[in-house]
């Protein structure tokens, strides 16, 4: 029988194709988070081989330390609020920008153009606009707003505020491109059947396609997730290590740079690089389980169709 021999060559086909894909996977992601793990149970500077084993004192150092706690809680904050705000702008952004209307290729440009540019540039821009003497408190005097003035980035009530103003503005238009992609598969025969129904152009978004739209929102809503709890570039960029901490801004990340290798402790700078692995991973698991599997349910090819019970 030719059968053993397709296997054969179908096993191969895999091989080679996955293989070299699983071998950058292995040395550019899990060896990497194993020799974190392993650096984590050591007292460390970053040169020579680690002697000084310290056992679980570094994780329970972590677990224990109120500057943890109040990184993990910022984000927390950062997370929630990047779902309630960026999603519903978004989602009204994609909406008009789906209809035809002049300039629509150009203002898709300009809400595009902030999640290009190089988060660097993105936080020194800001950092100095943002400034007691910058320009955005020159622009509020020269206009008659002088008493909107603030201490935008060391104010602790106001700080965090600002951070999701700028993550707003930058990351919303990857938001409203993926929304966009999910709108051009929305069969416009739907819209039109409903509106020859009678249903308003309200009813029309809310009952067709916002369902419709939801695999995409669910896709975009977890990769946020994930963006929100390893965010390290505009904080650190903007608040620096000290400044962040004390306007509440903080984050796992920047809690990792500051207290490890700033702190010249890379032993417990890799144990918190392991424990936001960890954060995230588990994360990410509870949403695939609770939110995705309605979407992945079906889609992976190769596997039994369930039997179905056929009555007479």
């Amino acid at each position: 029988m030719p059968q053993p021999r397709h296997k054969a060559a179908a096993r191969l086909e895999v091989i080679l194709l996955a293989g070299p894909a699983l071998l950058v996977f292995l040395a550019f992601v899990i060896f990497p988070v194993l020799m974190a793990a392993y650096y984590g149970f050591f007292s460390w500077q970053g040169y020579g081989p680690p002697t000084d084993f310290v056992g679980l004192k570094n994780y329970l150092t972590i677990l224990q330390d109120p500057l943890f706690h109040d990184a993990l809680a910022h984000n927390g904050v950062i997370l929630v609020l990047s779902l309630v705000l960026q999603g519903p702008a978004a989602i009204l952004l994609a909406l008009l920008l789906n209809r035809r209307m002049r300039g629509q290729s150009l203002i898709r440009v300009l809400i595009f153009i902030p999640y290009v540019i190089s988060e660097v540039v993105v936080g020194t821009g800001w950092s100095l606009m943002l400034q007691t003497s910058g320009a955005f408190n020159d622009l509020l005097q020269n206009i008659g707003l002088g008493f909107l003035a603030n201490d935008w980035l060391s104010d602790p009530g106001i700080a965090i505020w600002t951070l999701m103003a700028i993550i707003t503005w930058k990351y919303v238009g990857f938001a409203v491109i993926l929304f966009l992609a999910g709108l051009q598969g929305i069969p416009e025969e739907l819209h039109e059947a409903a509106a020859i129904d009678g249903a308003s152009y309200w009813q029309i978004q809310w009952r067709i396609t916002l369902p419709l739209l939801a695999p995409t929102v669910r896709i975009w809503a977890f990769l946020s997730i994930i963006g929100s709890l390893q965010l390290f570039d505009l904080v650190y960029i903007i608040w620096g290590q000290y400044i962040a901490s004390t306007a509440g801004t903080s984050t796992m990340a920047t809690y990792m740079v500051s207290e490890g290798r700033n702190a010249g402790n890379f032993g417990y700078g890799n144990a918190v690089a392991v424990v936001l692995f960890l954060i995230s991973l588990v994360v990410a698991l509870i949403y695939q389980r609770a939110v995705l599997k309605r979407d992945t349910d079906g889609a992976i090819t190769g596997t039994p169709a369930r039997k179905k019970r056929i009555t007479r």
